[in-house]
């Protein structure tokens, strides 16, 4: 049986258990899997892959990739994703923007790499992730902040100084962070895994042998996705993952001597699911405007929860698909297909939408909203 294949189905499996565990698991229990996973046993493997590679100041160049991966797709989301959405659905324009461009690798991506590709493209997959983290905690809190300040009015820049400085804070404390840190200090003292105690190498390797079941049951035991807004979501992420190929594809065109591996990971990465940290940023808008009396929300945190909750499994798939045919996408041609494909998947429902037009030339809310989900009917407008 082919190698990835073999893989692909062990990893199916585990998903399976999750999924049957789905029952006997509390939702609130699954806090305390996901908590062990990115502070015990996530940042165990990172350690070790780091400490695998040789330091040089090119590899600057990942996190620098990241960084600008997220703000391209920030683009996007206002001017290609948002598409989807009527001109009235702002609070779901902002949310689109808040949520698509960010990346959450640790769950969905970093286990995967680390069965397919090895510690080596973690060790890179992590540095990519450092660029990734400061886009979500720093930048798109600053443009929550921008578009309650301009909804409301109001002088937030001491509130703001104060948050930035926390967020900061909580960047340098997130144990993941903490173990890139110290790993990236031992590598610039020509230190690897065998110049520290043997007994906590032992104690190391035996915490990273933990993530990649974890993550895996976790998956199974987490996805619960709700019908109400299913046509949409499922729209905007296959149009962000074939938007996501087509960059890929881009850069493996424009660097054609670069490593099957290499390829790999500049495809996988960034189909990571959305991350967890813009949805905190719009929860404390949405807290601010409660205490505000604000009637018309800057974000819609429903929305927001429906995306995340489909956005895990959805890229676990994705990703787990591009690895079971790794053979095909090397080639950047399948990649450019692949995202040409996606995105033309994605328009399914806006073009059938369309076709539906009112004897007045305008779109049909009624169909629309009955394909996406939507509740389409006259909304009172607001400020962008």
């Amino acid at each position: 049986m082919n190698f990835a294949l073999q893989n692909t189905l062990e990893l199916v499996l585990i998903i399976g258990l999750g999924l049957l565990l789905q029952k006997k698991v509390a939702k609130q229990d699954l806090k305390g899997v996901k908590t062990i996973i990115l502070s015990v046993a996530l940042p165990a493997v990172i350690f070790v892959a780091l400490l695998k590679i040789k330091l040089e100041s090119s590899l600057l160049i990942f996190p620098l990739l990241a960084l600008t991966f997220n703000l391209v797709m920030l683009l996007a989301s206002k001017y290609l994703l948002g598409a989807s959405l009527p001109k009235e659905e702002k609070s779901k324009r902002r949310t689109i923007m808040m949520l698509l461009p960010s990346l959450a690798p640790g769950l969905s991506c970093f286990p995967f790499i680390v069965v397919y590709l090895g510690d080596d493209s973690l060790a890179l997959a992590a540095l990519a992730d450092v660029g990734n983290k400061i886009f979500g905690l720093i930048l798109l809190y600053m443009l929550a902040m921008h578009w309650y300040h301009m909804r409301s009015l109001k002088d937030l820049k001491a509130s703001t100084s104060s948050k930035l400085k926390s967020l900061a804070l909580a960047l340098l404390k997130e144990p993941i962070n903490m173990v890139i840190i110290v790993g990236l200090l031992l590598l610039a003292l020509g230190w690897n895994m065998d110049s520290i105690p043997v007994f906590l190498q032992n104690t190391i390797q035996k915490l990273k042998i933990l993530m990649t079941p974890l993550v895996l049951l976790f998956i199974g035991m987490a996805v619960r996705i709700k019908s109400g807004e299913f046509g949409l979501i499922l729209s905007l992420l296959a149009r962000r993952a074939g938007i996501t190929f087509c960059l890929s594809a881009l850069f493996a065109f424009l660097f054609p001597s670069l490593a099957p591996s290499l390829i790999l990971l500049l495809v996988v990465f960034p189909q990571s699911s959305c991350s967890f940290w813009p949805f905190a940023h719009m929860s404390a808008v949405s807290s601010l405007e409660e205490n505000d009396g604000q009637k018309r929300p800057t974000f819609d945190i429903n929305f927001a929860v429906n995306i995340l909750a489909f956005s895990l499994p959805f890229s676990t798939l994705l990703i787990i698909t591009v690895f079971s045919f790794s053979e095909f996408f090397v080639n950047p041609m399948v990649i450019l297909a692949s995202g040409i494909f996606m995105i033309g998947i994605s328009l399914i429902p806006l073009i059938s939408a369309k076709l539906k037009k009112t004897k007045e030339g305008e779109l049909d809310p009624a169909a629309y909203g009955k394909y996406v989900g939507l509740n389409t009917g006259p909304q009172t407008g607001e400020e962008s």
